[in-house]
């Protein structure tokens, strides 16, 4: 018989203090005495039947039929119920180590021949390539010694499919092994268990090819978690089951869920034959919640759901398993200006809201949580009715106007054209600052676009509407130049109300360039000839004011002649021609 087995041979070194050296070539000199002994000759080294004929409390006597007999130490028999497992009358196989010791008994030993059988019925085994049965013992360097009623060494590499980081929770289990390596000369055993799982996973994988298909539900078991799915051995094969396919739910991490060793039944989405890929699904078994959302969730609903998600948009709740809905920012409050989301809530917060709108086949629900509350713009009327003066702060200037606060998270614009009704305005900065104490007059109140409309200039009368009494066309009035234009110049007639001397009503001649007839602060005498209060223009003329001078002073001196010297005579006069 061959001293070393057919198995194939792996490289892994026996670690240190593995071997016996004295036990190995005891071996070595058992096969020499095997080969060269006759019959009923003794020879040292060699296994011997004997009959145990006295039991003493550390000796077991033996008689091998030899002239003496001889002595086995009690403890190699082993304990039974606390006792020696040795009694007188039973056979026993022991190895002579020696014919004679300094007492004059043959030295025996029952371990020593136990062992050098286990050996010779492990190498009958691998003869006849057969499975060996063992109990892992410990940790050794590169590997694990297993007790396979001899000391072995199993390979990290062949412990199981994938390397397993924690070898020491292997310590103390038991299973069958393939010996790949047998050296009875050297002592040396080296096992493998995962030549026999590669066995098992080949046949598993046969059965399993031939129930792969999608939509076939399969048992399987966990065998790796990662961040983005689990590893499922379906049978010789491994699927993946992706963490979106998991749960109808939101799922942060695998192992929120599943734990490797965990049977499952899983669905296969996709099977590719040629490279053996599988996509599972776990979700897919169970009915998807969005089938009934319409139903259980109809706008206006009431529903209670936790923080899941935060975006700058706004705040996803989950509201079952499987079925979130989203609070955008503008829905979170009725008055307050949320910047994010994160300011009002954090994920895992619990939070009530309103069902507004539900898009079952889009997989979208849209909630509210400020529907929560009475919304506080539908008392705003009843709270300030149009006409009414309020006073509050300005809160906020811009280029368009004024934001007034008119209560917590409520404000109202003065738009600038609103905030008088003659000065030209810039910039409302040049008037007002932050802080401010204003007053205004409630305009307009727009609950549905939430916005407040308020007026400065409407606290007065506007003087446009008493300008035709004021000044009826034909009056005459003094002015003073606020801006010359290539069109005709502008005269301020009173504070802040301006009438345009259009260029042709600058002079009688021809006016190619009014700049050369008037500039900005001179004051000047012109006569209204028309008014549009509503469009808030007046029409002057300097020219009709002087032809108007002219006729007078014509008058005046033709009066004067006729010995009418009086001004109140004159003017009369002058009044009378005109009645008729």
């Amino acid at each position: 018989m061959s001293n070393t087995t057919h198995a194939s041979a792996v490289t892994e070194a026996m670690p240190p203090g593995f071997e016996d050296e004295d036990f190995a070539a005891m071996l070595e000199e058992s096969f020499k005495a095997k080969g060269g002994s006759g019959k009923g000759e003794l020879k040292e080294n060699e296994i011997v039947k004997g009959t145990v004929v006295q039991v003493t409390k550390d000796f077991a006597v033996i008689d091998i039929g030899y002239k003496s007999e001889g002595q086995v130490a009690i403890q190699e028999f082993g304990m039974l119920d606390g006792k020696p497992n040795v009694k007188i009358g039973d056979p026993v196989e022991v190895l002579l180590e020696s014919r004679e010791n300094d007492t004059g008994m043959v030295v025996l030993s029952k371990e020593k021949a136990d062992k050098m059988r286990i050996w010779d019925e492990i190498s009958a085994a691998c003869e006849r390539d057969e499975l060996v049965e063992g109990t892992i013992v410990g940790r050794v360097k590169g590997g694990l010694s297993v007790d396979i009623g001899v000391k072995a060494f199993l390979p990290g590499s062949q412990v199981d499919l994938r390397p397993i980081r924690n070898l020491d929770k292997l310590i103390g289990e038991k299973f069958k092994f393939k010996v790949i390596k047998f050296n009875k000369k050297r002592g040396n055993i080296v096992l493998s268990r995962r030549v026999l799982l590669e066995k098992e996973r080949e046949e598993l994988k046969k059965d399993t090819l031939m129930k792969l298909k999608e939509g076939a539900v399969l048992q399987g078991i966990v065998k790796n978690l990662t961040d983005y799915g689990a590893f499922i051995d379906l049978g010789g094969i491994d699927g993946l089951l992706h963490i979106t396919d998991m749960s109808w739910g939101r799922v942060g991490h695998p192992s929120e869920m599943l734990n490797v060793g965990d049977e499952l039944k899983v669905m296969v989405l996709k099977f590719d034959p040629a490279t053996e890929r599988v996509s599972l699904g776990l979700k897919q078994i169970q009915e998807d919640p969005w089938v009934h959302a319409a139903e259980k969730f109809p706008p206006g609903t009431r529903v209670g759901g936790k923080v899941v998600s935060l975006t700058d948009y706004g705040a996803f709740i989950e509201m079952q398993p499987g079925i979130e809905g989203l609070v955008h920012i503008s829905e979170m409050s009725w008055t307050k200006r949320v910047k994010h989301p994160s300011k009002v809530m954090a994920i895992g917060d619990v939070v009530n809201a309103v069902v507004l709108d539900v898009d079952a086949k889009a997989k979208r629900i849209s909630l509210g949580m400020k529907q929560i509350e009475a919304n506080p713009w539908t008392l705003l009327e009843e709270q300030y009715p149009i006409g009414s003066v309020i006073r509050g702060q300005v809160r906020n200037v811009t280029d368009f106007g004024i934001f007034v606060g008119v209560q917590e998270g409520i404000d109202g614009l003065v738009h600038v054209s609103d905030i008088s009704w003659t000065q030209r305005i810039k910039h409302p900065g040049d008037m007002f600052k932050k802080g401010d104490e204003v007053e205004a007059v409630v305009l307009n109140i727009d609950v549905e676009n939430e916005r407040f409309s308020l007026g400065i200039k409407q606290l007065h009368p506007d003087p446009w509407t008493e300008l035709p009494t004021k000044y009826p066309i034909g009056s005459r009035v003094k002015g003073k130049v606020t801006k010359v234009a290539d069109f005709g110049a502008f005269v301020e007639i009173e504070p802040g109300i301006e009438g345009l001397v259009h260029v042709s009503e600058l002079r009688d001649e021809r006016v190619e360039n009014p700049r050369d007839v008037v500039k900005e602060g001179d004051e000047l005498d012109v006569k209204v000839i028309d008014m549009d209060p509503h469009e808030r223009k007046v029409a002057l003329s300097v020219k009709q004011a002087l032809h108007e001078g002219d006729d007078y002073r014509e008058y005046m001196r033709a009066q004067q002649s006729a010995g009418k010297a009086s001004f109140g005579d004159v003017f009369a006069d002058k009044l009378g021609k005109k009645g008729r």
